[in-house]
């Protein structure tokens, strides 16, 4: 298992170097093949571990290297963002409530579609928009949108204004900071420091429950 976990995690951590890579062995289909990524994050409930921010971050760098043109990445990762919970909306409307119901969802974690509902219920409409910038709940909350029936126009604008403000962010902080020598010469820490950023408030909420379920099961005090 360990054997198994050290080539992904290795991957998963050095962005920068596979990603080169990639671009040299497949430069003519390097677009269509991060459009795909983005819009399986976005518009799968079965991928939601596919990286999000810290991909987007060191797609900013390699633009800022010459790897990628910057306005080609803006276009077709906002396109596939955008494209991706458009999907998952529908998916959720349509098929929804049949596969949150489902004993056989062996692939869908109900914890998630749990705390994806949690966060919409307490942001309502503008769920759909804060998600962006959470992994995982960004995954999940379009489809909860499509579940509860949102109208459809509310969604489409915190979805558009969502997924131009994801992307042009983590794009933009890699791109403007890509070429600054204390970034250029720390990518791997940058990029470690994403991650930690953009998992923080699942691993808060996860240490809010279990301090709150060990609340409940201590006996009273008499």
């Amino acid at each position: 298992m360990i054997s198994t976990m050290t080539p992904l995690l290795e991957f998963f951590f050095h962005w920068d170097h596979y990603l080169r890579e990639i671009i040299v062995t497949h430069q003519d289909w390097i677009y269509l093949l991060l459009f795909a990524l983005v819009f399986c994050e976005t518009g799968l409930i079965v991928t939601p571990f596919l990286p999000g921010d810290s991909l987007l971050f060191t797609l900013g760098i390699l633009a800022a290297e010459g790897w990628l043109n910057i306005y080609y990445l803006f276009f077709f990762l906002t396109l596939a963002a955008i494209g991706g919970d458009n999907l998952n909306y529908f998916v959720g409307h349509r098929f929804g409530k049949w596969i949150c119901s489902s004993e056989k969802s062996y692939l869908i974690k109900k914890e998630y579609i749990f705390k994806a509902e949690q966060f919409f219920a307490r942001f309502g409409a503008k769920a759909v928009f804060l998600s962006r910038f959470i992994p995982v709940i960004r995954t999940f909350t379009p489809f909860i949108a499509g579940i509860g029936s949102m109208n459809y126009g509310r969604f489409a604008f915190f979805n558009v204004s969502g997924g131009l403000s994801w992307i042009g962010l983590f794009l933009g902080l890699g791109f403007f900071l890509g070429n600054q020598p204390i970034v250029k010469n720390n990518i791997q820490i940058c990029i470690y420091g994403i991650i930690l950023v953009s998992v923080l408030p699942l691993t808060l909420e996860w240490i809010k429950s279990r301090l709150s379920l060990k609340t409940k099961r201590s006996p009273p005090l008499k």
